[in-house]
């Protein structure tokens, strides 16, 4: 009824002498359909490629997505197998997955980030008069029996010395309302019983997991032992919080992500029904237990058996392998690109914990200065590791084993990174980390309410954009976009809606250059369309392949009737305040009317207006506030102007 691995699984990386055999490869060739390749083809990484199959093939792994860089520069990332629990869209680099405790270096990332900023210290305590949580909204109101809590650090928290020994029995057998008994004090493990036990509502959050901990007596004095803990890295991300008073969430991408041009990194949802856009789904090993929201039920582990959204910064994150590549390579301490934290705070980062030579700040090494950290929850695994010979990688899966073989699954997937740079004499010269990193914006649309819409947006840093409309009248769900252009991959554009190239799912393609409007033709004024401009970037550096930024893209929906947002963007009335004349200056070709009001409401002038200048008397009026009600049909902008 209960996955006995459920979380997290430590694994030393090394330049591996395990090597897998793959004589059956020629034999298993007939089922690679299952294991269909995406992504831009790399010829002098092909072994990458057939290392990945043989590895699924062994293991009966639906989907792997991997991104390989060598000296800053992303050489590899290719995607195989299915993305879905129906085995029915292949996976895709762009495609988003849950990455389990690879959350935690990310985490330590944010700290570290605080501390060099100044905003907290590393020897600063945590709970209690003066520390940084004192005042927490809900931990302030702890029943702490165990004084040793307040000598916790965010050291402590982040070298995983406490006090906390997830190992060590807390749970009463069995585990009401479980029918059974959890080994072990990992409050992730039994939100029923947390919510229960605390008086609280389902589904758990992450403060009631925390608080379960917070009051009972702790396994050892902080600081003395080493023992891998959920919560720690739970009330770091509290820390961040406290902080910053926003979500832990929200800084991570203010401040970490969206500098570095990552979009695609959310906290992940529980349930498959609320998966976010181009994110894949996840396929368990069978186990169940009660739903988390209370019904009775029992459901897979992997959706609403554990609280994803409650897990944060020590599992909660989803990505992509590319985002997590492009992360790493801004903080792996080499300098063929930028960090984004001093290589004072990377070594403090990095630098063995006193109580774990293999442990760092959030982060696994060894003595050759290699970091990783590897990833695992039901449907979940993946690795991330920085080398020391300036390769950094990600791995990331959509199972994972739990039998017999789980040992051999393991050291397979630590040694996937370094067969693929073994397996590769020369490596292409191309770097498909050139592509864009802020997205194109402010997209208005207008339309005539015949058959044609303008639309206009502010580009974003790529090279290139391409805009893209779909019909969503039927649609329930807001956009609805299910197709995306690929990387690699150029396409034909053409105003005349439906005649562009069709992404796939409707979504055609009706404009590709550097500019930022088009007029789109062919369209039904009786349907609602979906529009969304995404940039790319195509160089020489990066191999002449279009490489697409798909996260927070531009967009809007609209119909060919024109709305007061785009029309107040769009028309100018100036000066304000004048005695002779008034300018209005419209910058939508498209056929707008004016009507002129006194402050009694009375017509004094009507008529339409021209695109670009359009001049108008006033010398004749009185004295007083007049009214220009400028739009087409029922959508009316209102511009008040004082004749002085």
């Amino acid at each position: 009824m209960t996955s006995v691995f459920l979380f997290d699984v430590l694994v030393k990386t090394k330049k591996s002498t395990f090597i897998m055999k793959r004589i059956l490869l020629l034999c298993l060739l007939h089922v690679n359909f299952l294991m269909a390749q995406q992504g831009i083809p790399v010829p002098e990484m092909t072994s990458c490629d057939s290392d990945i199959q043989s590895f699924m093939a062994t293991f009966g792994i639906p989907s792997v997505t991997m991104a390989l860089a060598k000296d800053g520069e992303l050489k590899y990332m290719r995607s195989f197998g299915t993305a879905d629990i129906a085995a029915s869209e292949p996976t895709h680099p762009y495609h988003i997955f849950r990455i389990a405790s690879v959350s935690k270096p990310i985490t330590a990332i944010g700290i570290m980030k605080m501390v060099e900023d100044g905003l907290i210290g590393l020897d600063d305590t945590v709970f209690g008069s003066g520390g940084i949580l004192e005042n927490h909204w809900y931990f302030s109101n702890s029943t702490i029996i165990d004084n040793d809590v307040y000598a916790i650090t965010v050291r402590m928290l982040l070298e995983h010395s406490a006090g906390w020994d997830r190992n060590v029995n807390c749970f009463p057998d069995p585990t009401s309302p479980y029918p059974w008994f959890f080994g072990g004090c990992d409050p992730i493990v039994a939100p029923l019983h947390i919510t229960q036990s605390q008086g609280e509502s389902n589904p758990v959050q992450e403060e009631h997991l925390i608080n379960y901990v917070l009051e009972r007596n702790l396994n050892f004095p902080p600081g003395t032992q080493y023992a891998y803990s959920n919560m720690g890295f739970l009330v770091l991300s509290e820390i961040i919080e406290e902080i910053s008073g926003i979500s832990y969430e929200a800084w991570m991408q203010q401040e970490i992500f969206e500098p570095l041009g990552i979009y695609d990194m959310h906290i992940g949802h529980n349930l498959q029904a609320d998966k976010r856009e181009r994110e894949g789904e996840y396929v368990g090993n069978g186990f169940t237990t009660l739903d988390l929201y209370g019904s009775g039920s029992l459901v897979p582990w992997e959706y609403g058996g554990f609280a994803l959204d409650a897990m944060d910064g020590h599992g909660g994150w989803t990505a992509t392998a590319r985002d997590l590549v492009r992360l790493l390579v801004a903080v792996d301490g080499f300098a063929t690109k930028p960090d984004i934290l001093s290589s004072g705070s990377i070594t403090n980062m990095t630098t063995p914990s006193s109580n774990n030579p293999g442990y760092a700040k959030g982060w696994q090494v060894n003595g050759a200065n290699n970091w990783w950290h590897s990833g695992a929850v039901d449907g979940t695994a993946s690795f991330w590791v920085r080398s020391n010979s300036g390769y950094n990688w990600a791995i990331v899966l959509n199972q994972r084993v739990v039998d017999a073989s789980a040992n051999a699954f393991w050291a397979a997937l630590d040694a996937m990174g370094w067969d693929c740079i073994s397996g590769t004499s020369t490596f292409p010269d191309h770097d498909l980390m050139d592509s864009p990193t802020v997205n194109a914006s402010a997209l208005m649309a207008a339309g005539d309410e015949v058959s044609q819409m303008e639309l206009n947006w502010t580009n974003g840093n790529g090279s290139s954009r391409m805009a893209v409309m779909k019909d969503i009248t039927n649609n329930s769900e807001p956009f609805n976009f299910s197709a995306y252009p690929l990387d690699g991959t150029d396409y034909n554009a053409n105003a005349q809606f439906g005649a562009g190239d069709n992404l796939g799912d409707g979504t055609f393609v009706v404009y590709n250059g550097t500019g930022s409007m088009v007029t789109v033709t062919g369209l039904d004024p009786t349907k609602q369309y979906a529009i969304r401009v995404y940039e790319y970037t195509k160089n020489a550096n990066n191999g002449d392949n279009a490489l697409y930024l798909l996260g927070n893209p531009a967009e809007e929906e609209a119909t060919l009737s024109i709305n007061e947002a785009f029309l107040s963007s769009n028309v100018t009335v100036y000066p304000t305040i004048s005695s002779n004349k008034i300018m209005i200056e419209v910058a939508i070709d498209t056929n707008l009317t004016y009507q002129l009001y006194d402050i009694q409401g009375r017509l004094l002038k009507d008529g339409t207006l021209s695109y670009g200048s359009n001049e108008f008397s006033i010398a004749q009026l009185n004295s007083g506030v007049y009214m220009f009600a400028i739009g087409t049909g029922n959508t009316k902008i209102v511009k008040r102007i004082i004749r002085n």
